[in-house]
This record gives structure tokens, sequence and C-alpha cells, in this order.
């Protein structure tokens, strides 16, 4: 069947397909040119370098933009690299009776071919091979009603199943639901979907009958909600919202929920009567379910909705499924109620050798934490260095956790790394306790980063998490200290201080992913690794009285009272003077050095002593902005060395400057 003939079927039954052009990059642009001329209806091509003549073009790094756009057929170069975020949200652009034509290098030789994608997540100077992916990339094309085009071999003729024709039922759906939300009493309502199923639009549709507040991540990111709401739209970010004295309206409609911090949302939920909260439960920037239904459970009078009814395709829709198969956006199985969980390692190579067992546990960590994404099952698939354990009985996951290699530096660049000169890819907790908590040790030894853990939601309470992290232990060989980094909350620290963690570092500033301070947590497994967590451990318990000023969480400390100048505030305040260190980790040294030091400095004390801005202090000493800001703090640190020591100052200053 032609072209033509075959694509007004595929619009009268209500679906989508990929055509896979693959061969060399001059070829496959050629044949995608052809349809392009052959089709009518809007195309777009997503490549960073589009064909001369493309009316509309995006970068797949600019994909999120796509967002609540629509068109009938794209183009996807995935050539140099398949970046799969932006392959999703790309097909969720596309009508029925589109295609989606994927370029990519010669069939036999892509699973070899270095993937500039890899630049993105796998910490490595150069763009790496990622054979584990494509092969499973490869399965999933050859079984989803694509057609393949290879330059090196005949095209073979498509026997494709018959297809009714499609009458879309997404309308009744969102009305039945609308309905039900109208009648409700004060409550929390929560509506999930996968993407394309009109969510947004029934959001929209509530505002128009109710007074509604609504709140997003993003107010771009709004669109379809606000064309259905129409004049009714009234948006409100959610601080704004939150320091807001007075919001009155019948219901906060809080869009794409799960991506707003969970402490953020507890104070928005608490605020109004009704509140609704909607969510997606499939897509590019992960999975939201998990992340709600933990939210949700501590919430009285939670109504759950769901909308499944595809609007802009069919049910059964094969880029849809092409989508599922190969990003593993469907759901894990319900799990059977069992007493012989058994505890595995596994690396990346298992994707090949237990493809079914590292598919149940992806699928157990997007469904507990609502970022994990299409990146992550990249790295986790091809990048070195990951490793992961199971709790499983033969394919059921109940419990994951996701390890990553760190250190190894050698300790010139550790050195480095601490004066803030360097900063190498990767290394998250390593660089971090160098960069940030005095200890380049810790980038020179050989740890494991808890990426990330999970349980299933209905085993939890039972210990296994602490399974899995005994599981890890004894699976380290040769490796100095387990570390995790995450959003402190005191049920979270309790966990990890529980399995025998020590905390080493707390930053001072709210992440927006998380609404949390960010917590450092080692495990030390060998002496030299002890020693090194004891003494990260003491320098937060001695500066823990000056930094809980900028730091509010619940927190018992025991604090090491020792307000002396010492010789490790030497080394942290030489660091700040002479070399690139950062003014909020070196401020507790700092303090101590005012606080015997009897010269003016009338930067340091602005900010330190008596608490002023940063504007403020620009202000009234006429420095040039923060940058003269932190010179001045820099320069008043060195002369108050001088004046304390001379010959010490002199001494750090050379070894210093000599790292350049």
């Amino acid at each position: 069947m032609e072209v033509a003939a075959l694509t007004r079927l595929m619009q009268l039954q209500g679906i989508r397909r990929v055509r896979v052009i693959s061969g060399d990059a001059a070829w496959c642009l050629e044949q995608a040119q052809r349809w392009q001329q052959q089709l009518a209806g809007e195309w777009i091509w997503v490549s960073d370098e589009a064909p001369q003549g493309a009316s509309i073009t995006c970068t797949p790094a600019a994909a999120r933009n796509l967002l609540g756009r629509e068109f009938q057929h794209a183009v996807f170069d995935a050539h140099r690299g398949f970046h799969a975020e932006a392959f999703a949200a790309l097909a969720g652009t596309l009508r029925a009776g589109g295609w989606l034509q994927l370029i990519v290098p010669p069939w036999q030789h892509w699973p070899e071919r270095p993937d500039s994608d890899s630049l993105r997540w796998s910490e490595q100077p150069a763009a790496i091979p990622t054979p584990h992916f494509i092969h499973h990339l490869q399965r999933s094309l050859s079984c989803h009603e694509c057609l393949l085009h290879r330059q090196d071999s005949p095209w073979p003729q498509p026997a494709w199943p018959s297809r009714p024709a499609w009458h879309c039922q997404a309308p009744q759906q969102q009305q039945a639901i609308l309905s039900q939300l109208l009648a409700l009493p004060p409550a929390v309502a929560v509506l999930t979907a996968p993407r394309g199923r009109g969510k947004s639009a029934l959001a929209g549709m509530l505002a128009q009958q109710r007074r509604c507040i609504i709140t997003a991540p993003a107010k771009v990111a709004t669109d379809v909600l606000t064309s259905f709401a129409g004049e009714a739209f009234q948006f409100m970010a959610p601080d704004a919202l939150l320091a807001a004295e007075a919001v009155t309206a019948d219901w906060l409609i809080v869009d794409e929920a799960a991506a707003i911090p969970a402490p953020l949302l507890a104070q928005l939920v608490s605020r109004f009567p009704h509140v609704l909260l909607v969510t997606t439960v499939q897509g590019y920037e992960g999975t939201g379910r998990g992340f709600m239904l933990k939210f949700c459970a501590s919430l009285p009078h939670v109504h759950y909705f769901t909308l499944d009814e595809p609007l802009r395709w069919a049910r059964h829709d094969p880029l849809e499924a092409l989508l599922n198969s190969s990003l593993l956006f469907s759901e894990p199985l319900p799990l059977v109620a069992r007493a012989d969980w058994q505890c595995v390692p596994l690396d990346r190579h298992d994707w090949q050798r237990q493809p079914a067992l590292m598919i149940s546990l992806y699928q157990l960590l997007t469904s507990a934490h609502y970022r994990t994404s299409p990146l992550d099952l990249r790295r986790m698939m091809d990048a070195p260095g990951m490793h992961f354990i199971a709790l499983h009985h033969q394919h059921q996951v109940a419990g994951a956790l996701w390890l990553v290699e760190e250190g190894g530096l050698d300790a010139e660049l550790a050195t480095q790394i601490w004066a803030g000169r360097r900063r190498p890819r990767g290394n998250l907790v390593a660089q971090s306790l160098a960069a940030h908590g005095d200890s380049p040790q810790a980038a020179t030894l050989r740890s494991l980063r808890i990426s990330r853990i999970a349980v299933e939601a209905s085993l939890r309470q039972q210990g296994l998490g602490s399974c899995l992290l005994d599981a890890a232990r004894q699976a380290a060989n040769g490796i100095d200290f387990l570390s995790v980094s995450f959003g402190f909350t005191p049920a979270l620290w309790c966990f990890w201080q529980q399995n025998g963690f020590e905390l080493v570092r707390i930053g001072s500033h709210l992440e927006a992913s998380s609404g949390c301070y960010t917590a450092m947590a080692l495990l030390p497994l060998t002496p030299c690794a002890v020693e090194m967590t004891q003494r990260a451990s003491q320098r937060l318990r001695r500066d823990w009285s000056l930094l809980r000023a900028e730091i509010n969480i619940e927190l018992e400390m025991t604090t090491v009272n020792e307000p002396e100048f010492s010789e490790a505030d030497w080394r942290e305040a030489a660091g700040f003077a002479f070399a690139l260190r950062p003014f909020e980790v070196s401020l507790p040294a700092l303090t101590r050095l005012l606080a015997q030091s009897s010269m003016p400095l009338p930067a340091l004390r602005a900010r330190i002593t008596q608490r002023r801005s940063v504007n403020d202090i620009v202000a009234a000493l006429g420095l040039a902005g923060a940058k003269g800001a932190i010179r001045a703090w820099r320069q008043e640190t060195a002369s108050a060395l001088y004046q304390c020591d001379t010959a010490r100052a002199e001494e750090w200053q050379r070894r210093l400057e000599a790292l350049q």
C-alpha cells in the first residue's frame, strides 16, 4: 500500500506509527525528505542540525518546549545519539494518522557506535557506545508495527492486523469525572493519567465552573489548561501563593503536582477546602504515581480518579505501545505476598543476562521515585560504574538499590577540587565532601553512592530497606565507604542513622527538587574511611551552633564547643582567601577568625556579625556587585590571616597559588 493510502487508513483507525530509516546520514536524510514531500500536514524536525527548508525545528535539548503543541508528522534524528526524553516528548505531540520518522545509524553497527547522548549521563569525557539500550530499543522497534527501511537490505512489506474505525470515548470519560468532582464535599481529589488523556483539559473545565486558583511548577506548562479554562484562568506560582496573606477560592488546582516538593505541596493543600492534584503517571519526565500515593497516604478524605482513554489517538496505538516498551513506561505487576525474598547483586550487563529482572527493578524505582526518568534508564543500562541489588523472588522485585561508583581520584586533583579550582564530572558526594566539607581524601578513596533505594509500597516498614543495605555492605569488596545524599527530613535521617550512617554535611540552601536541605551521610567500611568520617562528623558538630541559624531543620546533634581559631580553621580560611573555596562553606571558620581579630574588616563583619544582606553591603561600601563583595571578603580574610601569623599566611598563599 502506498504511503498516502496507508496514512489515510491510520487516520481512520486513530493510530500513529514509526518509520525507522537506518543507514548513512545523507541517505537517511534523503529518505525522510521524500516522505515529507509526499505527506500533507504540519511537520516538525527534532535534530541538532535540521536540514535547510524545514519549517518547524527543535533541538532535542529543547523538546520540553513542545508540551501542549500538536503536529501531524515528525522526524527525529538519532543518528548521532538517542535523546530518550525528547523522543517521548515528541511522540506525545503527534495526532492520529501521524508518522514519526526515526533516523538511526546502520542497523548492524548501531549498538557499537558512540552515542553523543551519553555525554549527558555517563560522566565520561567522550561519547561511549550504549549497546544494552540500543539492543533493547531494536527489539522494541521490531515488535510494534514499525516500518524498518535499511540502506543495506530490501524494504519488507508490512503485514499488520486489521483494526476497527476509531471512535474516541475520552470526552465521555472526562465529563463523568467532572460531574463527580463538582459533587465532592471538601476533600483532596487526585487525578492521574498517562500523557494524551486530557487531564489538563479536565482541570480547565473545572476552573470554568468553580472559582479556582491554578498553580504548577512552571506556568509555561499550563497552556492546555489555560485554553480550556478561558477567562476563568487564574494562576499563581506555588511560592507566591504561600506568601499571599489572603487568597480565596473554591478550589486549588495543582497541575503536575508530583513535580512540586512534598513540604510545599502539604502547605498548599492545607489552605483550601477543595484541592485537585493533577499529575502524569507516565512520561519523559518520570512518573508520579508512587509519589502521589505516598504523599496522599497521610491526608484525610482523598478521592482518586484516573483518565485512561486516549484523547488524540486510539487505544493500542502502535507508537504509544513502542514508547511503553522501549522506555519501560508500563506499570509493574502487583506483587504476590511472600516471606522468601532474596537479595542478589546485579550490574549493567544483567540487562542482557536477566532482562526481565532488570525491567522489574527499574519499574519499582519509577513507581517510588517520581523523578526517575528515561535518562536514568539510559544511565542504568550503559554507564560505567553502575551497581544494583534486587530483593526479589524469580522476577518479582520487592526492593531495589542503585549504587554508583565514586572516588579513586589522584591526590593532586582532589586538592584542586578542595581549592575550588577543578570540578570534573561525576563523583557527586565524593567531590562535595572535598569541595564543601574539607575532606579531599573522600575523592581519593573508593566509594559507592546510593543513588536510589525503594521498597514496594505494600511491603514498607518491614525492614526490607535495611536488608538491601546489609547486602550492599557485604557486596562492597574493595570499597572504603558507602555514601548517600538525600533531602533531609527527620524520618529519613532516622532510617539512615539506624543503618549505621554518620551525618557529615548539610547544605545551606533548600533544594528546588525536594524542598529540603541536602544532607550527606557516610557508612565507613575501612579504617581510613572511619578516620575520615570521624573528622567530617566532628567538623559538622563543631560548626553546627553557627550553621543552625542558616539551616532550619529539626536535628538533635551533640555540639562540640571549640571557639578558638584552630589548625583546621587556618586551612579553611586560607582556602577562602587564597583559592576559591565558597563563602558559605568557610563561614564557621571565618566567624571564629573575626572573633579573635582586632582589625576593622568592614565587609566581613557586616555579613557575619551584623548579618546584613549582600545588596546592603554592596551599597554601603560601594562594591561592584556580588562579585565585588566576594573579592572584598577574600581580601579582608587574607589581611586577618597575615595579622594573625605572617609566616604561616605566606606559606599558605604560596602553596595555594601553586595549584593554579
